[in-house]
């Protein structure tokens, strides 16, 4: 059960980074105004680390 929840985790966690992270990216090079956004990044980023850190947590408890 442990490990299944920990695939559950990685998997979602995974998607969620490369969901996240190219989009902004796309976003930052694509448009004038994206360039805005790379004040945002640090916050996405750290708001990503959370999630991952969250669901580590919960793939851990049992």
């Amino acid at each position: 059960m442990n490990q299944h929840r920990r695939t559950i985790a990685y998997s979602t966690v995974g998607a969620a980074f490369l969901l996240v992270i190219a989009t902004l990216a796309w976003t930052i090079n694509s448009y004038n105004w994206g360039v805005a956004l790379m004040l945002v990044a640090p916050f996405v980023v750290y708001g990503l680390i959370r999630l991952a850190r969250r669901l580590d947590a919960w793939a851990d408890n049992q």
